[in-house]
């Protein structure tokens, strides 16, 4: 399962973040999202943990937990659709 994991303290560490989620279970992956102009985290990341029923202990333990000195929100990722390009809203060249 894909996991979302929001308002994370821009120190957070990929180890932290892994370790919180390893206490529920098996995580496949771990990956803070970062500014690539400003090479700083945005705040926001996923985890990706194979066995559904750990993942979602994992989500209700974590959720609005504290972590770095912030109340995280996590949550399953929604797949991501066309619709989420970020290449003008389908306005074309003129």
């Amino acid at each position: 399962m894909n996991i979302f994991v929001a308002k994370l303290s821009y120190n957070t560490q990929e180890d932290t973040l892994r370790q919180s989620f390893e206490a529920f279970g098996e995580v496949e992956s771990v990956k803070i999202i970062f500014d690539k102009y400003e090479g700083r985290s945005k705040g926001f990341g996923f985890v990706e943990m194979p066995n559904d029923a750990e993942a979602l202990v994992a989500i209700d333990e974590l959720n609005d937990s504290e972590l770095d000195g912030r109340t995280i929100v996590v949550k399953k990722a929604r797949p991501k659709t066309d619709n989420d390009r970020r290449d003008g809203g389908g306005r074309g060249r003129y």
